[in-house]
């Protein structure tokens, strides 16, 4: 390649390529950092309304666990009872069948 050439070839992309590029991408990070994303922000509103959605979440725990106590509770009454004071099973007795 001509040394001549090479020059102005880099003169033309720097000015007409590169330069716009570059103005760009500053200008993009300028807005980004003046401008801070939303999502971050968090306002009033909903910072209540989670405080509200954990409140209620700890209530469910809780009462499950009542829940979960009591079936441990009766589940333990059930196993130490003798089998004597279970009920007797039903004995099966089939109806007669009437036909027409």
């Amino acid at each position: 390649m001509n040394e001549d050439i090479v020059v102005p070839i880099t003169a033309f992309l720097s000015i007409f390529v590169f330069s716009p590029l570059a103005i760009a991408v500053a200008r993009l990070i300028w807005r980004r950092a003046a401008n801070p994303p939303l999502s971050q922000a968090m306002d009033a509103d909903t910072s209540r309304r989670l405080m509200e959605m954990q409140q209620t979440m700890e209530a469910m725990a809780i009462e499950i666990e009542r829940i979960s106590e009591g079936q441990r509770f009766v589940t333990k009454l059930l196993s130490e009872r003798p089998a004597a004071a279970l009920p007797a099973p039903a004995a099966k007795t089939s109806a007669p069948k009437r036909g027409l």
